[in-house]
């Protein structure tokens, strides 16, 4: 069945492709027998080194990315291609045929993760608000890395950790979402948030504010494309990319914020919660906001709480240690996407190619796209789907233990590393065990 064009996610919803229970229990027993099997046989010492390592590109290649003209390029696509979908929002019209919908919460929100994957952080150059601040301070001849004022290190990721609950809200619980005014004030509240903070504090701020480059970095850090802190472009193994991300105020909740509001989205599209929410006297709204907040303060609290007991259980200092595990949450919140939005991205992915080429619903088919049909082949291989649903669930489990294996080698002592890593274990057991179940849900 094709997924349906119901707000349930802005434009559409993963409802159609619940998992065998038996699957989800395998999946589930499988994570935990290799999480032990992990920290059991694998390295006793930390084998990774983040931004220190990698193998440096050829010399040409590394001449190409960085060559201003090619920045330039990926610029200009980036800030033509706002443009071209900003003619959809604001003068388009307004019905599920228009464009923007599916450009914003798919292309762009869901499209950011193999964007990140394939190229590293190749958003830093499309960002169009970020090109747009670059020109503007070009114009006023000052560099765009001054601001008014210096940002404050304790702001860190905070605003981008409000910005995704802010957007996850309109995806996933605004009334109307899908629909012209709702997404317009949306977006211009968020253009003024960003641009009128880059002037304020310099360029620093679309790193620390933007939901979107934010999340894209986070997910870059799972590309195998770095840059050592020499300013060599790099290429190096995935995890130790991951390795590299350095703590900072906000970390925490920018992850518990992503990966709470995947979580909310499967469990939102679950029948036992659509109907105990329809039953009540209070709006779905209301219901809506305070689930979605719920599950990303769980996530925040359970993470917290387990690297905090990890502190305890292995004699070292516990401050610092839920910024320098976040990292290891990352490929969880990847297996969720994956796990999530595969179809959704896929079916709805198309339409929206489909609906590029007629922006404002006249007939027009400016790419050659207009007349083209919706390939549904995918819906035909539900046991395939289901598969890469629990085997991305449990692979990015699995990435995350030895993500944190790796870090707690290196932070404890080693005597105590395999008992300060259990209560973060049992933490990640139970988020793999939790998609699973929300992914078999019907």
């Amino acid at each position: 069945m094709i997924p349906q064009l119901l707000p349930l996610h802005g434009i559409g919803g993963r409802q159609d492709l619940p998992i065998p229970f038996g699957l989800a229990v395998a999946g589930a027993a499988v994570a935990i027998a290799l999480s032990f099997a992990v920290l059991g046989v694998a390295w006793r010492t930390s084998r990774y080194r983040g931004d220190e390592a990698g193998k440096p590109l050829p010399a040409g290649v590394a001449r190409l990315i960085d060559s201003a003209w090619f920045r330039w390029v990926l610029r200009a696509f980036g800030l033509a291609t706002f443009l071209y979908a900003g003619v959809a929002l604001l003068f388009g019209v307004d019905r599920l045929t228009n464009p923007i919908f599916g450009f914003i919460y798919i292309v762009v929100w869901v499209g950011l993760v193999p964007i990140s994957l394939l190229f590293g952080p190749v958003w830093r150059l499309l960002n169009p608000l970020r090109t747009l601040h670059l020109l503007l301070s070009k114009a006023m001849r000052q560099p765009a890395s001054k601001g008014l004022f210096e940002l404050p290190s304790w702001v860190g990721l905070w605003p981008a950790a409000l910005g995704i609950f802010a957007f996850t809200w309109l995806e996933l619980v605004a009334p109307d979402r899908a629909t012209l005014p709702v997404l317009q004030g949306w977006l211009a509240l968020y253009v003024v948030i960003v641009l009128f903070g880059a002037i304020l504090f310099g360029d620093r701020w679309f790193a620390q504010a933007d939901p979107f480059e934010a999340y894209a970095t986070l997910m870059a850090r799972l590309s195998p494309w770095g840059r050592r802190p020499d300013g060599v472009l790099v290429m190096r193994r995935p995890l130790e990319n991951l390795d590299g991300l350095k703590p900072q105020a906000g970390l925490v909740g920018l992850v518990s914020a992503l990966l709470g509001s995947t979580a909310y989205d499967g469990f939102s599209n679950a029948t036992v919660w659509i109907g105990w929410a329809q039953n009540t006297d209070y709006s779905m709204t209301l219901l809506g906001t305070l689930a979605l907040l719920g599950f990303i303060l769980f996530v925040m609290l359970t993470y917290s709480t387990a690297t905090l007991l990890a502190g305890k259980l292995s004699d070292s200092s516990r401050a610092d240690l839920p910024g320098l595990f976040a990292h290891s949450v990352v490929p969880i919140v990847l297996g969720y996407v994956i796990a999530h939005y595969l179809t959704l991205f896929i079916l709805e992915g198309q339409r929206t190619m489909i609906y590029l080429s007629d922006p404002l619903s006249n007939g027009a088919n400016i790419f050659g796209t207009g007349l083209l049909g919706l390939n549904t082949g995918i819906t035909n291989h539900s046991t395939a789907i289901s598969t890469i649903q629990v085997c991305a669930v449990v692979g990015g489990h699995l990435l995350g233990v030895v993500s944190a294996h790796d870090r707690a080698v290196a932070l404890f002592p080693r005597h105590k590393a395999l008992a300060g890593q259990l209560p973060l274990l049992i933490v990640m057991v139970g988020y793999t065990t939790a998609g699973l179940l929300l992914l078999f849900a019907p």
